[in-house]
């Protein structure tokens, strides 16, 4: 049985559909806080919160726990500057919980949901494993610092981990099952789409004079579907007798705002209002991964990098949760 935590989120959910395609077992602990219990259509649901232990303790009493995929985060990069004590209580203490259990349980093996934020201002770029990392903000701060407490109980305790860092996960699935809805929405896909259904008067382009092709930030989007089959693969490293390791998941090619605008406009056939304003603070003009290592070594190939394809997936999915609205 594998124990998908925050499996009622975006990620989350999209792995435990192709975790029950390829055959798993698995049963999903969420709060619901963020999450959709109409997501979790695959597996068991258990509703818990990962701040009180005894509901960690009570998932692995009930299930044969063998290994656990973490996704249970908050993700807001302006809210972790506002509000420090909510991701470092959510995205860490309340993690050393779920360690503490499966150590209980003698489980030791997890895929931690990671972010290229652990990086900070990239110094090169296709950015690689080997990168400094110097997050930035309390949320990449406290994802490296999950990252550095997971070496650190391997050494100790032998928990086998992978951490994977992706780009700007993106798409839907592409049945038109479950997709993205988070709330509130800062992902720049599912804004613009919300603009050409008339839920936002217009989308908003941050900067226009950065050192790119076209004046706009560019960024590495990688489809949710690739994102799932890499944690299936680490997965299965682990359950192999891997060792534990780390891996950044990109396409390894980027595209810019205003080309992400106009492939959008073309999909969904809606001319909507684009505002050009001043920069935000903290905006990298490119943030590109190198994921060399993780085709080499987990044999990952992504499928779904033309952008076309993941707009259209999201587009299918927005449609519809725009009728259920």
């Amino acid at each position: 049985m594998i124990l998908i935590v925050g499996g009622a989120g975006y990620i989350g959910s999209h792995i435990n559909k192709e975790l029950n395609k390829q055959g798993y077992k698995t049963v999903i602990f969420d709060s619901l806080v963020k999450g959709h219990k109409e997501a979790v259509k695959w597996g068991d649901f258990f509703q818990g919160d990962l701040g009180n232990i005894e509901d960690i303790r009570g998932i692995f009493k009930k299930y044969p726990i063998e290994a656990v995929l973490h996704f249970a985060a908050f993700i807001e990069v302006g809210e972790s500057v506002k509000d420090p004590q909510k991701y470092y209580q959510n995205n860490v203490k309340n993690t050393l919980n779920l360690f503490q259990v499966m150590l209980e349980n003698d489980v030791k093996k997890i895929i931690f949901s990671s972010t290229a934020a652990t990086f900070g201002n990239p110094q090169y770029v296709p950015i690689d494993e080997k990168h400094p990392q110097m997050p930035i903000n309390p949320y990449g701060q406290a994802k490296l610092m999950v990252e550095k407490i997971l070496a650190d109980y391997d050494l100790a305790y032998g928990l086998k981990y992978v951490a994977l860092r992706y780009f700007n996960a993106c798409g839907a699935d592409l049945d038109g099952e479950i997709g993205e809805n988070h709330n509130p929405e800062s992902h720049l896909i599912p804004l613009i789409l919300d603009a050409a259904l008339g839920k936002r008067e217009d989308i908003k382009i941050f900067g226009t004079d950065y050192p790119t092709v076209d004046g706009t930030c560019i960024r590495d989007y990688v489809h949710v579907n690739d994102l799932a089959q890499a944690h299936i693969l680490a997965l299965k490293k682990l359950m192999d007798g891997g060792e534990s390791d780390c891996f950044n998941l990109g396409n390894g090619s980027g595209f810019s705002v205003k080309q992400v605008i106009e492939v959008a406009k073309k999909v969904t056939g809606v001319d909507f209002k684009v505002t050009e304003v001043e920069r935000r603070a903290g905006d990298p003009p490119e943030l590109i991964a190198d994921s060399k290592k993780a085709r080499e070594i987990l044999k990952w190939e992504p499928k779904y990098f033309d952008l076309k394809t993941i707009i259209s997936s999201a587009w299918n999915w927005h449609k519809q949760l725009n009728k259920s609205d």
